[in-house]
């Protein structure tokens, strides 16, 4: 397993949408058999930036907001940078209303892998 494969890191981000519920920095990298430290999650999140591509450019919904900070259920820092922009939000990173700005977005990720694994 690899922090830097976008196909192994895209199927433990589709099983959680399929599931309904997003994955913490640390569960993603349990799940890819490593401890969490900034240096991997760094590293994470260059192939989270891929996996979006590749979803964006399937006509899915992104899955990079699926991963989240433990302490308060929201994505990093550099999801915002990018991610935030991409959606033309230019409101709080944290608090409240962040939070129900990636909740709507979260949802939209948990619907269509519902509904795929429904139809598969």
């Amino acid at each position: 397993m690899s922090i830097g494969d976008p196909e192994e890191v895209r199927a433990h981000l589709v099983a959680a949408a399929s599931a309904g519920h997003p994955l913490t920095y640390s569960e993603l990298l349990e799940h890819l058999g490593y401890g969490f430290s900034r240096p991997k999650m760094r590293a994470l999140c260059k192939t989270l930036g891929a996996v979006d591509a590749e979803a964006e450019a399937r006509g899915e919904p992104e899955l990079a907001v699926l991963v989240v900070r433990q302490s308060d259920g929201l994505p990093g820092q550099g999801w915002w940078v990018g991610g935030a922009a991409c959606h033309d939000y230019r409101g709080p990173w944290e608090g409240a209303k962040a939070q129900r700005f990636i909740a709507q977005l979260q949802q939209k990720a948990f619907d269509y892998w519902a509904m795929a694994s429904a139809d598969a």
